[in-house]
């Protein structure tokens, strides 16, 4: 089955919240070359909220439908039907994402080119027409055929840090004086397929230690209402006095990051949002360790915890200075993929 296409459609799918940060210097770099770019998001985590509060036009497609392994094929599948109709209007050239497994599904079906762009190579994907991948990740760790996989310099989070500007307001949203020590700290995704059980213990482990000590403000990010009803369960006190922030709306992170003293997460985004941003960060990931993170901690970006014992023996417990300047202010990163897709789209209308 094929759809008639508009040449200078691109489709992209936010299948998750560290998607729309992440797509939108790529979209608007798109639109100033003349293509027009379409979007649909699922409903999961904070997608849509992000995806709202940044302004985007999307259209609200499908959810998570948690973390089941049979739910999740179910969930696959259903969203790549519910998806069906907007790809047959829109007509798209081209589909795009960072790893939306319904829309590359639907892509197959409908015989609509597809660019899947990711960073972790032991990540469970539905093949697709090309691969753009970070350059520290090496090429031969996926099966697939070599001629079809790009490679940017950098990491992702490259993408949108450069254009990073601080505001200091957040404080003052969060109701934080900034004498107090601030942590910002990521809950792992308890829901995704990679999930090990030691991440929540290095969680808990977390909380339960900044909790025992005066003037830490620890400012919880949960993924979803699920894990956000088990913290308030958990830790009703710390919560009462203060100690444990949990914000009542979407904000933005790179801005909590920036006025952080350290980040401690479970989720590989924030980690490396982080890193690129030079604020120190403490991985409580326990899942295979992949190419990008092994390269941030070799090169001292980010600290990996694997016991209760290392979050007392490696994290630095120090108030940090935020420098003046945030931002890398260096595109390679996002030129390198435009220009990837853009190269690519070319191909494929001369072959038409």
């Amino acid at each position: 089955m094929s759809v008639r296409i508009d040449n200078k459609k691109i489709w992209i799918d936010l299948d998750n919240s560290p998607h729309v940060p992440f797509f939108r210097p790529i979209m608007e770099e798109l639109s100033k070359m003349g293509f027009t770019v379409v979007l649909t998001a699922r409903d999961c985590s904070q997608t849509c909220a992000l995806a709202d509060r940044n302004g985007l036009r999307y259209e609200r497609i499908g959810r998570h439908f948690g973390k089941n392994i049979t739910l999740k094929v179910l969930g696959l599948l259903v969203r790549a039907l519910q998806l069906m109709p907007f790809a047959l209007k829109q007509k798209p050239a081209l589909a795009l994402s960072h790893g939306s497994r319904s829309q590359l599904v639907l892509s197959r079906l409908l015989g609509i080119p597809s660019i899947l762009i990711f960073d972790y190579e032991f990540v469970q994907v539905v093949k697709p027409t090309w691969m753009i991948l970070p350059e520290v990740v090496p090429a031969e760790a996926i099966e697939f055929d070599q001629n079809r996989i790009f490679k940017y310099p950098g990491i992702k989070e490259d993408v949108y840090v450069q254009t990073f500007s601080p505001d200091p307001l957040i404080l003052e949203e969060l109701g934080i004086n900034g004498k107090d020590l601030i942590i910002t700290i990521r809950p792992p995704a308890t829901e995704a397929h990679y999930f090990k059980k030691e991440s929540e213990v290095l969680f808990n482990a977390t909380i339960d230690h900044f909790g025992r000590m005066d003037g830490v403000r620890m400012i919880l990010l949960p993924r979803n209402m699920n894990q956000k009803i088990s913290i308030r369960e958990k830790w009703p006190e710390l919560i009462s006095k203060g100690r444990i922030i949990i914000p009542d709306h979407v904000i933005d992170g790179l801005n909590l990051i920036w006025y952080s003293d350290f980040v401690v997460s479970g989720g590989g985004t924030m980690n490396r949002e982080a890193a690129a941003l030079g604020v120190p960060v403490y991985s409580i990931f326990r899942g295979t360790i992949g190419a990008v993170d092994k390269y941030l901690a070799k090169n001292g970006k980010l600290i990996l915890l694997e016991s209760p014992e290392d979050i007392e023996e490696k994290i630095s417990v120090v108030k940090r200075v935020p420098s003046a300047d945030a931002g890398m202010r260096n595109n390679r990163t996002l030129d390198s993929i435009v220009g990837t897709i853009i190269s690519l789209m070319d191909g494929e209308r001369e072959k038409g």
